[in-house]
């Protein structure tokens, strides 16, 4: 009989308590990481430290920090900040803001940033898939051209709502929520709205008084045309010199990574040089320029934020959108170039460090804000050491809202739609798209769906579309999870799938398939099903009988109680063909189940095993005996 015997034993011992288990599911869903492992052992004294460390993170690399580090972080943020001003005023002229908030925005919250971030490399900044997203939804209430301050005073509420957002979802550790932005629905989104910016900034490029307040690729397009009359040849030769020379810039780094600062300083001379040349020829050229930009400090804007309630949807669903995804570009633009340099990007306090630099933007004259690719990059190619770059990017931009920012009135819009399509060029990812047509077509289809949703539809809309697409695919994959039948590989005692392994085979008599998602209500009835069809395709495949169905449990992570109804419903199905089921390595909290249930009393403990090999011994031990009982009989 030792044949028969399990060669391991299968742990049946007691489930555990539900504050136990209660707690570590607590653990995994909010603190995955286990933030706390390295102060759990130290003194109270120093744990409280490294508490306060921990949620203030400057409190942790500040005292570390001397001018040998400091002359890196200089050069870098003075870099970004001469970047930040032409973005400054080009992203605010596109979220029809004026220039100076634009200018501010990387005033405030760069300072916050380098408070609370986790990532040594982001540069914070403005985004343009943002600003035209605050503008085209805010815009459809408030006309920014006829009410100016109301639409300024929604576009603070909408920060303010964006900041909460992220805050909550980073204080409540939440961060799985920005999981359903897939990859591909960012791909999809930020080539939709780059082409949709590109097509806008064509107001400025052909030098025309008149455009519409539409967002969408036909309402754009006809727009162009409708008003051809207005087109400028002279303005629109400038934009392209200016365009040209941008593009050759951003060339010039990539082909030459050390060259960095040509690229970078590409902008600045863009907005000097058309400065010069409005000031000299505005009028004979026909130029517009972004006007008056007073100098100072703004004044704070707490006071004006607008929670009217025939008002507040516009700003709550802006603020919740674009928060979103300035988490999602944030989040994954601080970790990407964390991953190069080998460091950790906390998820939780980068969203708590974004939520605060946005609440307290909302309340000091700011406009959204996140950590754009492009400054980023020139603050990593430009050597930052640690987030110090942010403040002085700061400072810069302190001194220029002091001193500087009358001098910028001459920027001629030309010299910012160049600007602002040199930037978006690089948003639109063919060779990423052309990647997922090759390796996932369903992950292409999303990312089509996005981008055409947002340049045809609307930004929202095109989202949503991208979003639902993706959540039918992992609903997809909840209810029909795979199944496979295992076969032993030759001279091993190995068992894989026999699709993926044709060198496998499989035993005469017995039926081993491996089960790989948890079995609950919305997939219970289909594995039912489908392990019914298996064991037809086997007898059809062998022209012989199944005796045993041996269930492979190690991929199901948890039953409920419709799973563990219909285990019980296949194994009465079963036996009624005269059909034996074994169970494979149930994890823990799915043993913990069957047990608590008397489903394991129901299949019997003794058809239980450890692993696969050891149900076949015992199997391969039961059909020899009765054979050989039929023989003797």
């Amino acid at each position: 009989m030792t044949g028969a015997n399990n060669s391991h034993q299968v742990n049946f011992g007691p489930p555990r308590n539900f504050g136990t288990v209660f707690k570590s599911k607590l653990k995994e869903t909010f603190f995955p990481d286990d933030p706390f492992r390295q102060i759990k052992k130290e003194p109270f004294g120093r744990r409280s430290i490294k508490t306060i460390q921990y949620f203030v993170p400057i409190f942790e690399w500040l005292p570390k920090y001397n001018f040998g580090l400091f002359k890196y972080d200089l050069l870098a943020g003075s870099t970004i900040a001469s970047l930040a001003i032409p973005q400054g005023i080009s992203y605010a002229n596109l979220a029809q803001l004026p220039p100076i908030i634009g200018l501010y925005s990387s005033f405030v919250p760069p300072l916050i940033y380098a408070i609370f971030g986790s990532s040594k490399n982001l540069a914070v900044g403005t985004v343009a898939a943002c600003s035209l997203l605050i503008a085209e939804t805010i815009g459809g209430v408030v006309s920014p051209e006829e009410n100016q301050e109301l639409y300024i005073s929604l576009v603070y509420t909408a920060t303010l709502f964006a900041g909460l957002l992220q805050f909550i979802l980073g204080f409540l550790r939440l961060g799985i929520l920005v999981d359903f932005l897939s990859h591909s629905t960012i791909t999809g989104f930020m080539g939709g709205t780059a082409l949709l910016i590109i097509l806008q900034q064509m107001k400025g490029m052909l030098g025309m008084k008149h455009f519409t307040h539409k967002t969408g690729f036909v309402d754009v397009v006809r727009a162009i045309f409708h008003y051809r009359d207005e087109w400028t040849w002279q303005v629109l030769l400038i934009g392209l010199a200016f365009l040209v020379f941008l593009i050759i810039t951003r060339y010039v780094k990539k082909k030459n990574p050390k060259l960095f600062w040509v690229s970078a300083i590409g902008p600045i001379l863009v907005v000097i040089v058309g400065c010069i040349i409005s000031y000299f020829f505005a009028e004979k050229l026909g130029l517009a320029t972004v006007g008056n930009l007073r100098k100072g400090i703004n004044a704070l804007s707490i006071q004006r934020l607008n929670f009217d309630p025939a008002l507040l949807s516009a700003p709550l669903k802006a603020g919740a959108i674009t928060g979103m995804i300035a988490l999602v570009e944030g989040i994954a633009i601080g970790r990407s170039f964390g991953i190069a340099k080998n460091e950790q990007v906390d998820g939780n306090k980068e969203m708590v460090a974004y939520g605060l630099m946005n609440i307290l933007g909302s309340f000091t004259s700011c406009y959204l804000t996140t950590g754009p690719f492009s400054k980023t990059a020139v603050n990593v190619n430009s050597g930052c050491k640690s987030p110090m770059s942010n403040v002085v990017q700061s400072v810069c931009m302190l001194f220029v809202l002091l001193f500087l920012a009358p001098l910028f009135r001459y920027t001629p819009q030309v010299a910012l739609s160049a600007i602002i399509i040199s930037a978006m060029l690089g948003l639109i990812d063919y060779e990423n798209a052309y990647h997922l047509f090759k390796t996932d077509k369903f992950d292409f289809l999303i990312c089509m769906s996005a981008f055409f949703g947002v340049s045809f539809i609307s930004m929202d809309m095109g989202l949503m579309i991208s979003v639902g697409l993706a959540l039918v695919r992992a609903l997809l994959y909840i209810a029909r999870p795979a199944t496979c039948k295992l076969g032993n590989i030759p001279n091993t005692n190995l068992y894989r799938d026999m699709e993926q392994y044709p060198i496998a085979h499989g035993t005469p008599g017995i039926l081993t398939l491996q089960l790989g998602s948890p079995i609950y209500f919305a997939n219970a009835d289909y594995m039912k099903e489908r392990i019914m069809r298996w064991i037809r395709e086997e007898r059809d495949y062998i022209n012989g009988d199944v005796e045993y169905v041996l269930l492979e449990m190690g991929g199901v992570s948890v039953i409920d109680i419709t799973g563990v109804e219909s285990l019980l419903e296949l194994r009465r199905s079963l036996v009624s063909q005269g059909i034996k089921m074994k169970l494979i390595n149930p994890r823990l909290e799915v043993m913990e189940k069957l047990v608590i249930s008397k489903c394991i009393d129901t299949i019997g403990r003794e058809n239980v095993f450890l692993s696969v090999d050891d149900a076949i011994v015992a199997c391969r031990y039961s059909l020899e005996s009765s054979k050989q009982d039929e023989e003797s009989f």
